[in-house]
């Protein structure tokens, strides 16, 4: 394990930091679990979290590196002895090389710059420390590329390197284009050791150091350092300081573009020679230390998930009947198993140590689902009507609309046999396919429209697949209606309509939602799917409810089909075979409203989560402002 404290003991030669004693080490805690929540939006990264406080010790790090606040200084005595070199020494060997090179033509003479004011100087240094202008640390340059109309320039393996190629991290990724010598000759060259910047766009500030021979474009600066450790200048690089530096002397908001003249212009805190290798050390140390913190925390938060999953998935197991009839005055309202009631006790006893993620209360709210369309989520009642007669007066009510020709004869499904059944449900409950209990099932209409979205109520809109979302309808998710286009007013959403979306990427088909409430004039796409149930007192939040979770969202899984995960569909036949574990009306109901109370609690808890982890993160941003 590193060394955690940030400071050395480096004999009589050098002094103490008090201000940043110890630290890192006193609020270990804090960075370790200040923990930020990423959006679920968009593409990217599986990973829902960042590490903040790791994040921000990194940078805190940097920061105290090139403040002098790292290592220890320089004493009074080692100051004065004949060895010391202080910062402007090592400047004024960096110039006088600069002059020689100018005088030998392989350098043009570079205008002079003004001295730094102390305006600009955003903290004070350490004594033999040196502001100076970054051109006065080496030689400076910037990319460009090579004509394409020559194809030569670009048949070689000298690395081409554009700003994708360099992470916020650092590191140079490997090129996607390669230069030939000619080609080299027609951009820039920039050698190992050389430190690149990217100067234009959203990845302004990104900086990296050069560890191959390579050619680079224009949208990146380079400096060569001259006598100073290209690591240090790396990190005061890499400050937030540095990129702040870089962001106000950039110009356009959009796109933000710093060119080389001003870049070069930007102060940097230059240390003494000797001390930027014990700082590149002693950085060095401190961020092999973060990397075992990250992985640590990753490793911590991983296996939290794993218990999570084990716990509440011991919960899931199919129940056998042996000691139901003994168990029927639980408090998990209604006669558990043995086994089943070990399960969850084991699971509340560790209630507060256990759902303290966003991932695990996720992980609770899914299995609560689950649990509603297994019939363990509440009692059982003797005396409500069995699904086997809601059953029987459903199919008399179907035939009566076939006999009226409200509905057509619909093809027969095969009933489920005892092998295709998922689990034992409880008693009076039945397993029935979809189908049975449908009026009609549609597709709607995707004429060509434009990209906005429909204004008012007045103005038709055909919804888009996004409208549909797991238990969720968004009416705003839609697109306008073309002018030039008559509405299909057989198409229209109304509330009741069961949605289930047909076509799209693999993980957007089968999402499933109720609409219960919708405005006018919003029509279904030819990629969503809608249906109908027979009107006899069923729960239609129920149905959507088995739709999304337990044995019937897994059905559905599994009947998606599609020659790539970019573009998969489902059936209509495939959706009406779609497995129903059909609980008696009454619990229907009793279930819904479960959910309902057993949701708001878990929102409850995500509220009071984000809150804690708001204020952790402030505290972590405390500490760091406090610190510099």
């Amino acid at each position: 394990m590193a060394d955690l404290s940030i400071t050395d003991t480096h004999a009589h030669n050098t002094e103490a930091t008090p201000t940043a004693e110890n630290l890192i080490t006193t609020h270990l805690d804090i960075w370790t679990t200040a923990i930020e929540q990423k959006s679920s939006a968009g593409r990217g990264s599986s990973k829902k979290f960042s590490l903040y406080g790791i994040k921000k010790l990194r940078e805190l790090i940097l920061e105290l590196a090139v403040r002098g606040k790292l290592v220890p200084q320089a004493s009074r005595e080692a100051r004065n002895s004949a060895n010391y070199e202080p910062a402007s020494v090592l400047l004024e060997r960096i110039a006088a090389e600069k002059a020689q090179l100018v005088k030998e033509g392989k350098l043009k003479k570079q205008k002079p710059l003004p001295e730094i004011s102390d305006d600009e100087k955003p903290f004070e240094l350490p004594n033999g420390w040196e502001w100076s202008r970054l051109s006065e640390t080496g030689l400076g340059s910037t990319g460009k590329t090579p004509s394409t109309k020559q194809s030569s320039f670009f048949d070689g393996n000298i690395p081409f390197i554009g700003p994708g190629q360099i992470t916020p991290a650092g590191i140079v990724l490997k090129a996607e284009k390669f230069l030939s010598q000619s080609g080299l000759g027609n951009s820039c060259e920039a050698l190992p050791g050389d430190i690149f910047m990217v100067c234009i766009g959203g990845s302004i500030g990104k900086a990296a150091i050069v560890v191959e021979r390579s050619g680079f474009n224009q949208q990146i600066n380079c400096i060569s350092p001259l006598h100073i450790a290209s690591k240090y200048l790396y990190f005061a690089l890499s400050t937030n300081s540095f990129h702040s530096s870089v962001l106000e002397k950039a110009t356009g908001s959009a796109t933000p573009i710093i060119n080389r003249g001003k870049w070069e212009e930007l102060p940097v805190p230059i240390a003494p020679l000797e001390e930027q290798h014990r700082i590149v050390a002693k950085v060095d140390e401190l961020m092999s230390l973060c990397d075992a913190l990250e992985a640590q925390t990753e490793a911590s938060i991983s296996a939290h998930q794993i218990l999570v999953e084990t716990l509440l998935n011991a919960l899931l197991l199919p129940q056998t009947a042996a000691n139901t009839a003994s168990q029927s005055d639980v408090s998990l309202e209604r006669p558990f198993t043995n086994s089943f009631v070990k399960d969850w006790q084991r699971v509340a006893e560790h209630f507060d140590t256990l759902f303290t993620t966003s991932a695990s209360i996720d992980t609770l709210k899914q299995t609560i689902l689950q649990l509603a369309v297994m019939g363990k989520l509440v009692k059982q009642d003797p005396n409500d009507e069995p699904a086997a007669k809601l059953l029987a007066r459903i199919a008399k009510e179907k035939a009566q609309l076939i006999k009226e020709g409200k509905i057509k004869k619909q093809k027969p499904q095969p009933a489920i046999t005892e092998e295709e059944k998922p689990f034992e449900l409880p008693s009076g409950w039945a397993w029935v396919k979809l189908n049975a209990l449908i009026t009609i099932m549609d597709a709607g209409w995707s004429p060509a429209c434009p990209p906005e979205a429909s204004p008012s109520n007045e103005v038709w809109g055909v919804l888009k697949t996004t409208a549909v979302q797991s238990m969720e309808y968004r009416e705003y998710e839609n697109k306008v209606l073309s002018e030039s286009k008559e509405p299909r007013h057989q198409y229209e959403v109304k509330v009741g309509d069961i949605l289930i979306t047909r076509a799209g990427p693999k993980n957007r088909v089968g999402v499933s939602c109720l609409v219960q409430k919708t405005r006018p004039k919003l029509m279904i796409s030819d990629k969503i799917i809608r249906f109908h149930l027979i009107e006899t007192g069923m729960s239609e939040r129920f149905i959507s409810l088995c739709l999304n979770a337990g044995a019937t969202a897994e059905f559905l899984e599994t009947a998606k089909s599609g020659m790539a995960e970019s573009q998969m569909n489902i059936s209509q036949d495939k959706l009406k075979a779609a497995p129903i574990p059909l609980a008696p009306r009454e619990e229907q109901h009793r279930i819904v409203a479960k959910v309902d109370e057993l949701m708001a609690l878990c929102d409850q808890l995500k509220v009071c989560l984000a809150d804690a982890q708001i204020t952790q993160l402030h505290l972590t941003d405390a500490i760091v402002e406090q610190a510099i």
